[in-house]
């Protein structure tokens, strides 16, 4: 079990992040579960939660977007982070690290890096060891 339960930050625009993050994380099994209207929120804006039956990511926005967030999503197989890239990417993202291996990590860890609509750093990871012609 995770220690991490969700993840919060403003965007500039919270429907151009939603049409992103749905689209990015797709291929991830991560979908939007939950909006909040800007009637039910404190500060006026909408929110988006996202995950995989629980929404453990969240984007809002009427707030200042922060510069330098990360985000790093794992999963079990190298493909996987193909199609995040690929989606991400066609979504709007701006590549910012194509697929493959990050040997100054270790040997195995598998990554690729987008940078969504406000220039927040998404990764998604594989640590599995893989053999070497996948």
């Amino acid at each position: 079990m995770s220690i991490l339960d969700h993840i919060e930050f403003s965007v500039k625009d919270a429907e151009v992040s939603r049409q992103f993050y749905e689209r990015a994380l797709a291929p991830l099994g991560v979908r939007r579960i939950i909006t909040v209207p800007p009637a039910n929120t404190c500060n006026g804006g909408t929110r988006h939660g996202f995950g995989k039956g629980y929404p453990c990511l969240w984007v809002h926005d009427r707030d200042i977007p922060g510069k330098g967030n990360h985000i790093a999503f794992t999963v079990q197989e190298r493909a996987l982070v193909d199609a995040f890239y690929h989606e991400a990417v066609a979504a709007g993202g701006e590549g910012n690290g194509v697929p493959g291996v990050r040997s100054h990590y270790h040997d195995n860890y598998y990554a690729a890096y987008v940078l969504d609509p406000d220039g927040v750093n998404i990764e998604v990871v594989c640590l599995v060891a893989c053999e070497a012609n996948t």
